[in-house]
């Protein structure tokens, strides 16, 4: 740390001796000595805790860079059942294209049909709202004029 030789101590001591005299130096290189060992565990606290930081930061790198990878794959398997799911349908829209009905829609779509059907195969029904009514095809106005 200091780079302190043997030589560099014996001229320490010699004037330690003379300036504190024989009685305070022990008591003042076992200060000296707590101080400096209280300094460097400070010193070695730090760099564990440094080091410490740094691993964390890579870690939670490297968990940022495999959940990126992650969400892609789920959104490449979303993109692929939903390709399976609707056959009739590119799995890639164009944009000038009107986006697809929801599931729900195309539910109520589907349920308004059958009403309709099952309305014109039974007769009109008396209790259904005028706005639920089919509209007369061709056929039914043809069928009616005769």
């Amino acid at each position: 740390m200091f780079d302190i030789g043997f030589l560099e101590l014996m001229i320490i001591g010699v004037v330690g001796l003379l300036v504190l005299g024989p009685e305070r130096l022990p008591k003042a290189a076992r200060t000296a000595g707590l101080w400096i060992g209280k300094i460097k565990r400070t010193v070695s606290g730090m760099q564990r805790e440094i080091s410490a930081q740094l691993e964390a930061e890579e870690l939670r790198q490297k968990l940022n860079e495999q959940q990126k990878k992650l969400d892609e794959s789920v959104r490449q398997v979303q993109r692929d059942v939903e390709s399976l799911a609707e056959p009739d349908r590119p799995a890639e829209s164009k944009p000038d294209q009107a986006p697809a009905p929801s599931a729900e829609q195309r539910l109520d779509d589907a349920l308004a049909r059958a009403r309709r059907d099952g309305a014109g195969s039974q007769g009109p029904a008396d209790d259904a709202r005028p706005d639920e009514r089919p509209e007369p095809t061709a056929a039914d106005k043809d069928a009616s004029s005769r």
